[in-house]
């Protein structure tokens, strides 16, 4: 079935691109996305052609704009449970399939598309990326595995500082601190990004899967599954209580929220 929310595109002999495309939402994630997204990596994961998989916004000004909030904003505490649950379920894909996943960030990478990019092996950054994890000012906390890799890109107290913050962090920063690998001027940052993924690309696809297991297990993503559960949970918890309800409906009426504390 044709993704209605993503373009997938062969690009290159064993490279393959997904874009995330909902350009009236930029590009932010909703159950439909997830799911198509799902159903993209799961086939690449298994595809012996595909050697790279690419991770990108369609358009030049977002990657992905976070979670759709309008989807959210109502949802119950299971609900919102299951939801982050899917969530994980494309983390890990980026995360734990044997093809290498670069994140091509080209605009806002805001709430779920700082956690899209932390799962792939890698960033790389546009000069017009901006990443955040904006979470708290809606009255809850990141959902899609911010708690859980944030630290290990930037360390434990910046990751800290990021989500309970909020604050944005722009390319320049995101590589002064870890969170990005490399940045690109915007005009040239797609070709820029295929000239690494071609690099990769011509390497031994079994050392690369190899080596891309071992430094996942040297790096504590064994346990991940309980790690991402555990946030899934305190995720979903926060539905249905006050802040949640005033930050979103406040993101939605394009006001400051008034929150009322603990």
């Amino acid at each position: 079935m044709t993704p209605e929310n993503l373009i997938v595109e062969r690009v290159e002999p064993g490279i393959q691109v997904i874009k995330i495309s909902r350009p009236k939402a930029l590009n932010a994630l909703n159950t439909a996305t997830l799911e198509e997204l799902d159903e993209v990596l799961r086939s690449a994961s298994s595809d012996a052609s595909i050697r790279v998989v690419v991770l990108t916004g369609d358009g030049e000004k977002s990657f992905i704009a976070g979670a759709d909030i309008t989807e959210m904003q109502h949802k119950t505490p299971q609900q919102a449970t299951e939801f982050a649950g899917l969530g994980h379920k494309v983390t890990k894909h980026l995360e734990l399939m044997p093809k290498p996943t670069i994140a091509a960030v080209n605009g806002f990478a805001f709430g779920g598309g700082t956690e899209m990019a932390i799962a792939c092996d890698f960033i790389l950054a546009s000069a017009n990326a901006v990443f955040a994890q904006p979470e708290v000012g809606l009255g809850i906390i990141p959902g899609f595995g911010a708690n859980v890799r944030l630290a290990k890109f930037v360390g434990l107290a910046r990751a800290k500082e990021m989500i309970f913050s909020g604050r944005r962090v722009k390319a320049d920063e995101a590589v002064a601190i870890g969170l990005a690998n490399r940045v690109f001027p915007a005009e040239e940052f797609m070709a820029r990004v295929l000239e690494v993924a071609q690099q990769i690309s011509r390497n031994s696809h079994s050392a690369v899967a190899c080596a891309k297991r071992i430094l996942n297990e040297s790096s504590e993503s064994v346990g991940l599954t309980s790690k991402l559960d555990t946030e899934a949970r305190a995720f979903g918890g926060l539905f249905g209580g006050g802040d949640q309800l005033e930050g979103m409906t406040a993101f939605v009426e394009k006001r400051k929220p008034g929150f009322e504390g603990l």
